[in-house]
């Protein structure tokens, strides 16, 4: 509870926790070491509020957040950096689940890879008319251990998330709104304000029977998603060691398209 957070913000509206993704060095908010660690304690944090009746996360700027920094990638292949990252990114996605209040994401601009993960892990999602959510992790050669082999399929159901997961596509807002993703687009100006307004709704809903009902969905989705979820972050810490993802990488910094080998 005394981590000292540099990436996130928080401020209080009545009974509504106001969180936001703030990377003061990405201006699309990307997930570097310094945002991944306050990501990892950002949960934990609002495990332990008790003044709030509910939570607004949302992203500062342009973008909810645009995903990996591909610049954090080379520092992540020695063994210790890896373990770290996947006992990070394990305990990330089921401490927001493990949130008792409310969470309604406001996505702001485009949410991708990680970013994605944990807006669709949220309770209720807002989308931006200019935003995108996609899990582009294939793209550079690895698998989504980070969440989006289970948020996308609690979504969408299995066959069509493997659409998305298996190619990188993007969807506009109105698309995430059609398929399930999110539950309403709104225009750039009023975001903020109407998922403001719902997650006060929900604050003034019956605490007790909000989060119970939460918790019990949640414990469904915990007990589904855990060997799937697991499976995928062994997965993914084999495909950072891999040749592909180093040759997506070289890609990206060559400006070239990748040629993958399947190793």
């Amino acid at each position: 509870m005394s981590h000292d957070f540099s990436t996130i913000g928080f401020e209080r509206d009545g009974d509504v926790l106001v969180v936001t993704i703030d990377n003061p060095t990405s201006p699309v908010n990307a997930v570097d070491g310094a945002l991944h660690e306050d990501l990892a304690a950002l949960f934990p944090r609002l495990q332990a509020e008790r003044d709030a009746r509910a939570v607004l996360l949302t992203g500062r700027g342009k973008a909810f957040s645009a995903g990996g920094d591909f610049d954090w990638f080379p520092t992540l292949q020695d063994a210790t950096a890896l373990e770290h990252l996947r006992l990070d990114a394990k305990s990330m996605i089921w401490d927001l689940l493990d949130v008792h209040l409310p969470i309604v994401a406001a996505v702001n601009g485009h949410a991708m890879g990680l970013g994605a993960s944990v807006a669709l892990l949220c309770d209720v999602v807002f989308v931006s008319e200019r935003a995108t959510i996609g899990d582009p992790h294939v793209k550079v050669g690895l698998v989504a251990g980070d969440g989006g082999t289970i948020a996308w399929p609690l979504a969408l159901g299995p066959m069509l998330a493997k659409r998305f997961l298996l190619t990188g596509d993007a969807v506009g807002a109105e698309e995430a709104v059609r398929l399930g993703l999110a539950h309403r687009a709104v225009a750039p100006d009023q975001l903020h304000a109407e998922a403001l307004a719902f997650a006060h709704r929900l604050a003034s809903g019956a605490p007790l029977a909000v989060q119970y009902t939460k918790a019990a969905i949640n414990a469904w989705i915990k007990s589904t998603a855990a060997p799937s979820f697991d499976l995928a972050q062994a997965y993914e810490i084999a495909t950072f060691r891999s040749e592909d993802h180093r040759e997506a990488l070289d890609a990206l910094g060559e400006d070239r398209p990748p040629g993958f080998r399947g190793r």
